[in-house]
């Protein structure tokens, strides 16, 4: 009887920990398509800004060439009314021409503030496009990094995980009776949950009280679950002993 309890306790203990590794493992293989996934959606958000910025850029270009086309066709416009000025024929003329003048150097006056405005504006938008550019090859570095990183990985992981189901496989085959239908059970509901050590007295996986004779029923290498969480219990390797209550 001893030998058959040592056997089922070692063997609860070793599966647990396999369950926790391939569940580590799986979550690493997982984990690792979401990040290189989660980076690509950030490039792809980073294009959509620097289109945005660049498309943004190419229209405040177009106004300014225009405020700009509109203030050259106002000086010359001014030129011209200046020459005209010097050959009037009469008051009339002259102060007609001048009040002209006068209007089109104050529209002129406008439209070079508002173009110097809208250069100002470009100017602003170049710093956020350099800036945008400057984010999305870094995001592009930082995303072709993780793919790699994964690539490089994802085998191994694969790897290790083949070596710990066969391991799996090979020890649950320890198992027999009572405990192997209640560990398959349990396993099917819970994964890599199904079972836990005890601490002291209390259930490794959920912390509730577990009672005296509960803990001596492990070492009679019975299945023991936790009433709280209905995990499979084992004796950790540094459990004192435990004797069973004559209450």
């Amino acid at each position: 009887m001893s030998s058959q309890i040592t056997v089922s306790t070692n063997t609860l203990r070793k599966l647990h920990r396999i369950h926790q590794q391939l569940r580590d493992l799986r979550e690493r293989l997982g984990r690792g398509p979401r990040v290189v996934q989660a980076h690509q959606a950030n490039v792809s958000r980073l294009e959509k800004e620097l289109e945005d910025l660049k498309a943004k850029a190419k229209a405040l270009r177009v106004a300014c060439d225009a405020k700009q086309l509109q203030l050259q066709t106002g000086e010359a416009a001014v030129k011209r009314r200046r020459q005209q000025l010097l050959e009037a024929k009469s008051n009339a003329e002259f102060q007609a021409l001048k009040d002209q003048i006068a209007a089109d150097e104050m529209a002129n006056s406008v439209l070079a503030d508002e173009a110097l405005e809208l250069m100002e504006k470009l100017d602003g938008l170049k710093e956020e496009v350099a800036a945008a550019e400057f984010a999305l090859a870094k995001a592009r570095e930082e995303a072709a990094k993780s793919r790699q990183e994964y690539e490089g990985q994802a085998p191994n992981i694969q790897k290790d995980l083949k070596r710990l189901e066969a391991e799996l496989k090979q020890t649950e085959a320890e198992l027999s009776g009572d405990f192997l239908e209640l560990y398959r059970r349990l396993v099917r509901a819970k994964g890599g949950d199904a079972l836990a050590p005890i601490h002291g007295e209390f259930c490794g996986g959920c912390n509730q009280h577990v009672p005296l004779n509960m803990c001596a029923g492990l070492i009679l290498s019975k299945p023991i679950c936790c009433k709280s969480c209905g995990r499979l219990l084992y004796l950790p390797e540094d459990h004192p002993p435990v004797r069973p209550s004559t209450e």
